[in-house]
């Protein structure tokens, strides 16, 4: 194949270094949320926000920078998301309260939505058709082998320093990125194209207020004024951003992408997985140790079997799509996932660890099924001139369900645990599981806190539930919608315009 870039490994390698910072970023910061709770004072909706406040930021951006990057390069869109991504992470190590944090991880998700679709744009340049979901598969598990490592590394300094430290894992690792894309990637760009202002703008203001409107219901009820008006401005900012996005001559968004059914059944069964497991995963942090009692270090090592699992079957993903097409290994994926969140909906109090293990397993096992088909078949059904835009879009349905599960899975979360309370538990005891414990450590009131870990574990199995309907409603779609072939001749994926 004459086409294909000579570099193409070596590239894909500092792909995979440079995408590292966001992964250990969020998955330390997961480990960290009970630091947080305790340190910084953090309530459910502070901690809600805080990863919000990412979220929002980088799935409002990502289109806008994938289309920056199109038009003046993809390596310096990189370059640029690994600049502020590094330089937030070390404003984060100083922040003293909550709201602090928040605006700083915000200007993190900035950083992010110009590294992410960077990093998938470039990979779809130099790699065709024929070994593009190969390289994702690689991608994928190097990914999770970051994501394997971060949880033992932060745990460590979470036990021996305090919990900004966390953030210093990303300053170096960006360096690196940084310095590895200016030596090896070459720079590539798309035809020109203006961003599309008005469509980043509607979007970010109608994700933001959705969001807001999810997070707030718990707290002041659904039908309360700040409930309302968020879902209002919400529904007002996205027909608008619809509307706009069908009538501007360069959308930041072509709506026409959702014809082919290969994207747009990619892009639904994307947006359901993150739905389905986003918020559990969350929640998963705080049972380790507020339940099981495991410090940050061991939490972060109970995840190891669900990242080395999803690892092994990214090789098992690929060999499925191979043989089978994507359309059956995407859905055995998403089954394998609804089946590992039907086993976490199964835990009891006092069941232990064992059999988290085993639903950590079954998912791991869907995810590394399911990933390198949904990504590849989504990048797969895009023209090769809109790799920036078109990874973006990837990112940005993984993210709107990430956050969406977030808020509502964090929601329905709150509600399920105050729920399981004995009536008789009031004040800050019924307000989280954090909470609750803190007041039971500062009245030696034991029997409180098993009161509290009982009904977060009853809440952990109502919530895992919503992933099981998750799952199975993903491998509907992508057995209904996927064509069994790709939309896409294998010679017209490869864009060889790919300047030193």
């Amino acid at each position: 194949m004459p086409d294909r870039h000579p570099r193409r490994w070596l590239i894909l390698g500092v792909l995979c270094l440079s995408l590292l910072v966001v992964v250990v970023d969020n998955m330390v910061l997961n480990i960290a949320i009970p630091s947080l709770i305790v340190d910084l004072g953090a309530s459910s909706a502070d901690i809600q926000w805080i990863i919000d406040a990412y979220i929002l930021v980088f799935a409002g951006l990502l289109l806008t920078a994938g289309s920056l990057s199109d038009r003046h390069g993809r390596r310096l869109g990189l370059v640029f998301g690994l600049i502020v991504f590094g330089g937030a992470s070390g404003l984060a190590t100083i922040c003293q309260t909550p709201g602090q944090l928040i605006a700083v991880r915000g200007l993190m998700g900035a950083g992010a939505a110009f590294l992410m679709p960077g990093t998938l744009s470039i990979l779809t340049t130099v790699f065709d058709e024929a070994e593009r979901k190969k390289a994702i598969a690689i991608w994928s598990s190097v990914l999770m082998l970051g994501a394997l490592g971060a949880p033992t590394l932060g745990g460590l300094l979470l036990e021996h320093f305090w919990w900004g430290s966390v953030f210093l894992i990303n300053i170096p690792i960006a360096i690196l990125g940084i310095v590895a894309a200016l030596l090896i990637i070459p720079e590539s760009k798309g035809p020109a194209s203006r961003p599309d202002l008005v469509g980043a703008a509607t979007s970010m203001l109608g994700m933001t207020a959705l969001i807001w409107g999810i997070i707030n219901a718990p707290e002041h009820g659904w039908a309360s004024a700040r409930t309302l008006g968020g879902f209002a401005v919400a529904a007002v900012a996205l027909t608008a951003f619809g509307l706009w996005e069908r009538r501007t001559a360069e959308p930041m968004l072509p709506l026409t992408l959702f014809r082919n059914r290969n994207f747009a059944g990619a892009s639904l069964s994307l947006v359901l997985l993150g739905f389905s497991a986003g918020g559990v995963v969350l929640a998963l942090t705080q049972y380790l140790q507020f339940v099981l009692g495991y410090t940050p270090i061991e939490a972060g090592l109970a995840f190891i079997p669900m990242l080395v699992t999803a690892m092994a079957f990214n090789g098992v993903g690929v060999v499925v799509d191979k043989r089978f097409g994507a359309r059956v290994a995407l859905s055995a994926g998403l089954l394998l996932m609804a089946a590992g969140f039907a086993v976490m909906a199964s835990l009891e109090p006092g069941d232990g660890y064992l059999k988290l293990a085993v639903a950590l397993v079954v998912m791991g096992m869907g995810n590394g099924t399911a990933v390198p088909a949904a990504v590849g078949t989504l990048l797969g059904a895009l023209p090769p001139e809109r790799a920036g835009v078109g990874s973006a879009v990837n990112d940005t349905v993984q993210q709107v369900g990430t956050a969406l599960s977030v808020a509502v899975l964090g929601a329905i979360l709150t509600a399920a645990y105050r729920g399981a309370l004995p009536e008789g538990v009031t004040g800050e005891a019924h307000q989280s599981i954090g909470d609750a414990l803190g007041v039971a450590a500062a009245t030696g009131d034991s029997a409180l806190a098993r009161l509290a870990q009982d009904a977060f574990v009853e809440a952990i199995s109502v919530t895992a539930l919503v992933g099981v309907v998750g799952g199975i409603l993903a491998s509907i779609v992508a057995a209904s919608v996927l064509r069994p072939k790709p939309a896409v001749a294998p010679e017209s994926n490869v864009s060889t315009k790919v300047g030193a």
